[in-house]
């Protein structure tokens, strides 16, 4: 969308109220699959909203939490709900990088090789445990998640549309678990921490899951050609130009929290990538797409702000010293930075 309309107030409202007709259009799966989630997870639509904004933007999810928590099943859940290929894949720390991504096979009767495509080659991946498995099995999932292609011999394979990983792990002080690279941390757009649940949410989880019966299965409601065409519906989402310029002030000020009067005395090794700022800006789109709105707002920033940055704020080892988090200095920007 051309930001100049932010400049003819009658264009904007015209160009806004026909997105938001197609908004209106393309989302009418949202809420049956809210409801077929719900008959699996408990108490839970906030990490659904966001597996879904991965969806809309093309992006990864990484969902971070101590094992029990249900976060492979809901993605499991999630899988089930779209008709689209799914594959899951357990990492370990025996693993090779063709267990992923396939291998060149030696036929030795006619002296050729012939391709066997791994189980990326699916629309959505469940990554599961994925920092169980060492940085050449990380590696070699880079090119998948950012080209969507695989390299085989000299031969390049293309990914299935839509494409996305979702990925668990357990928190890196556990048993038997290798930190991911900064680089192929950088591709997952958002990071999601998954907590304990409430005491009525607990409540509820042994009432529904206290069972020796399978777990319910669910109905699929959307397909990729839906998920591809709410997609081209979140491109042309308007966004002011302020609200770009707050974007970009707030990936700005993880590099230099001075800019807006916060001294956090070194606690930021490195701040955000580029690639944060593109995020975030897809981000707030797709954030107003689940709400129904043509037209991202400053609120829609700051709901997905620290799931897209605090796994691209590395920390300072004083800040580990002191038990300061990314999360923290995320939080402390967010309430300094001026809101448009």
């Amino acid at each position: 969308m051309n930001s100049s309309i932010s400049r003819n107030p009658g264009a904007a409202n015209a160009e806004i109220r026909a997105v938001q007709e197609a908004v209106a259009s393309a989302s009418t799966w949202v809420a049956p699959l809210r409801q077929q989630f719900a008959r699996v997870i408990v108490g839970q639509q906030h990490l659904l909203d966001r597996l879904v904004i991965g969806l809309l933007t093309n992006g990864h999810i990484l969902l971070e939490g101590v094992p029990g928590l249900g976060k492979t099943l809901a993605l499991k859940t999630l899988a089930q709900a779209l008709e689209v290929s799914f594959q899951r894949i357990q990492f370990t720390p025996d693993m090779l990088p063709a267990d992923v991504v396939g291998t060149m096979i030696y036929n030795p009767r006619d002296g050729s090789f012939q391709t066997k495509h791994g189980p990326v080659f699916a629309n959505l991946i469940l990554a599961d445990e994925i920092n169980r498995a060492p940085a050449k099995v990380q590696s070699a999932l880079l090119e998948a998640m950012q080209e969507r292609q695989v390299t085989l011999g000299s031969a390049t394979h293309a990914l299935p549309e839509p494409f996305m990983v979702m990925a668990t792990q357990n928190p890196v002080e556990q048993e038997g678990t290798y930190p991911l690279p900064e680089a192929q941390v950088d591709r997952f757009m958002l990071k999601i921490i998954l907590n304990y649940p409430t005491r009525s949410q607990e409540r509820a989880i042994l009432d529904t899951m206290g069972t020796t019966a399978p777990v319910t299965v669910v109905d699929p409601v959307v397909g990729g050609a839906q998920i591809l065409a709410a997609r081209h519906v979140v491109n042309h989402i308007y966004i002011d130009d302020k609200v770009r310029d707050y974007i970009v002030d707030l990936v700005l000020a993880t590099r230099d929290p001075r800019a807006v009067g916060k001294d956090l005395g070194g606690y930021i090794q490195a701040g955000a990538s580029p690639r944060a700022t593109i995020c975030l800006g897809l981000g707030a789109r797709a954030n107003a797409f689940l709400q129904g709105r043509g037209y991202a707002t400053p609120q829609d920033v700051k709901d997905v702000a620290l799931e897209v940055l605090r796994h691209r704020v590395v920390v300072s080892y004083e800040a580990e010293a002191e038990d300061i988090t990314s999360d923290q200095i995320i939080g402390r920007i967010l309430e300094s930075l001026p809101v448009p």
